[in-house]
């Protein structure tokens, strides 16, 4: 079995004493394949202080040479891609295809953080006033700590850190205690770019190591995804001790079908969206919401592709959706579809129960599909994070759009219509944070940025794009007149340019 340790200074860190430790499990057996490290508050003080250490003489290296390292960055991923999904897939669960696209998506932030010379340009005006000119600086915030959650081991950390570091901050990185490995490879692979020891770190851990973090003196900002509960801690913690901080949080996505709506194209957008990844995403389309009359058909389309969705292991390239990723959680999951009958909900697909031949360990759930939900159910309005789809029957275009607007999550939202008035009405008028037309997951590219609306995020940021790179700078703006040999005597009112 591995034993996952921490990544410090450009080191492997092993146990320390009196550290605790974890079994990881493989999701499609069930098995336990290792022991992760849980970082004490002394562990994570050490990682502070050596990218404490590493802060100046990295701020103080060319934007330039700082691209050119997450440009050898990005050639090592490329290089590794294959070797990184399995790792995902052994210790997440997910399909190994799944996993390939979501390297590909964090991938993309760090081909965005590779133009970062462009990106920290400043702002100048000369002549502002009689030979005085002003321009505007971004330096980097500091150390910077990143607080990541299992179901996207490798994409969400690169949301963070390739911004943060290019920015010329140091990080330290806690992934999920769940799938820790990938974490310490892309510290590996980091190195390989030339990366200085002390830039990267990471700290596998729980409650004790997050709060260390929160709390450590030495830390400017904190970056989160996560859920709602923990996210809302996060945030106050890290704000009380005067860090900047994003956590994005919890989601409830609704996919809005309209009666002129492609049912075929809307069925497919469902399936992956909502089933995708057994539905562990943030973006997840959980909730559909039929308008007018398009419900029945809409089911009937939908309930046999439920039905035959492929569940197995992500390493079998026949599956379609692999297994949830601790027993908990599919413990969790299973009491929602409970709950969902209790509540008067019309269970269509049930996939409670499932077990497969030679993994009859492992934490399956087969395609879970309500018909008949209702805003005042729990499995309406709370985040379920699994493979469970609620179809809401509504009669009007503004009922579906109040239906949106009134839950309390506000991450991301979706319309299926062929009418581009229809839609622009719902863009406009949708409170979410990003909103897809005949798009099922509307997550943005990494030129643009990823934030929710309402309980959906904590902070006034978003991250990576430029929302990433103003969350990881700070603005200076200087004001200059050189001595041209004339004399004026002290001025004692407010300054004003002439």
């Amino acid at each position: 079995m591995d034993t996952i340790g921490h990544y410090i200074n450009g080191q492997a860190i092993g146990a320390g004493a009196g550290e605790r430790s974890a079994p990881t499990f493989t999701p499609a057996t069930g098995e336990q394949i290792g022991t992760v490290l849980l970082a004490s508050a002394a562990r994570v003080d050490e990682a502070v202080r050596a990218a404490a250490a590493a802060l100046p003489a990295w701020a103080a290296t060319p934007a330039l040479s700082r691209a050119r390292i997450m440009f050898r960055f990005k050639e090592l991923l490329d290089r590794n891609l294959d070797r990184l999904a399995v790792l995902i897939t052994r210790e997440h669960g997910k399909t190994v295809e799944d996993a390939k696209g979501e390297l590909i998506r964090g991938l993309e932030v760090v081909e965005f953080a590779c133009g970062i010379p462009h990106l920290l340009k400043g702002e100048f005006s000369d002549q502002v006033g009689r030979g005085i000119d002003v321009f505007s600086q971004r330096h980097p915030v500091g150390v910077c700590a990143g607080i990541t959650p299992f179901n996207f081991p490798a994409m969400v950390p690169m949301w963070m850190f390739p911004v943060a570091i290019a920015c010329g901050n140091t990080f330290v990185l806690k992934p999920s205690e769940k799938d820790p490995s990938t974490a310490l490879v892309l510290a590996e692979l980091l190195a390989e770019a030339g990366l200085p020891k002390g830039v990267f770190n990471v700290v596998n851990g729980d409650k004790e190591a997050v709060d260390a973090l929160l709390t450590h003196p030495k830390v400017a900002a904190v970056s989160f995804v996560g859920s709602t509960a923990v996210g809302e801690y996060v945030y106050r913690t890290a704000c009380a001790h005067g860090k900047r901080a994003q956590a994005l949080c919890g989601a409830k996505n609704h996919l809005v079908v309209m009666p002129d709506a492609d049912l075929d194209k809307t069925v497919d957008a469902l399936m992956g969206a909502g089933y995708g990844s057994a539905g562990e995403r943030c973006m997840a389309v959980s909730v559909a919401v039929a308008v007018g009359g398009i419900g029945d058909a809409l089911m009937e389309k939908l309930e046999p592709r439920v039905r035959a969705l492929k569940v197995g292991p992500g390493t079998d390239p026949d599956s379609e959706m692999g297994p949830l990723i601790t027993r908990e959680h599919l413990a969790k999951v299973s009491g929602y579809v409970d709950l969902g009958v209790t509540e008067g909900a019309k269970l269509v697909v049930d996939g409670r129960g499932l077990k497969l031949q030679g993994h009859e360990n492992g934490y399956y759930i087969g395609g879970c599909l309500f018909d008949d939900v209702t805003p005042d159910m729990r499995i309406y309005k709370e985040e379920i994070f699994g493979p469970v789809l609620s179809v809401v029957r509504v009669p009007a275009f503004d009922d579906a759009l109040k239906l949106v607007n009134e839950h309390e999550y506000g991450n991301g939202t979706a319309i299926f219509t062929r009418d581009g008035d229809t839609a622009r009405a719902f863009d406009y008028g949708v409170q979410a944070g990003m909103v897809g037309i005949n798009v099922p997951i509307p997550v943005p590219v990494a030129f643009h940025s990823f934030g929710g609306w309402k309980r959906s995020i904590f902070g006034d940021r978003n991250v990576y794009g430029m929302e990433g790179v103003g969350f990881y700078t700070r603005v200076k703006t200087t004001t200059a007149r050189w001595p041209n040999g004339q004399r004026g005597g002290a001025e004692f009112v407010m300054p004003v340019m002439s």
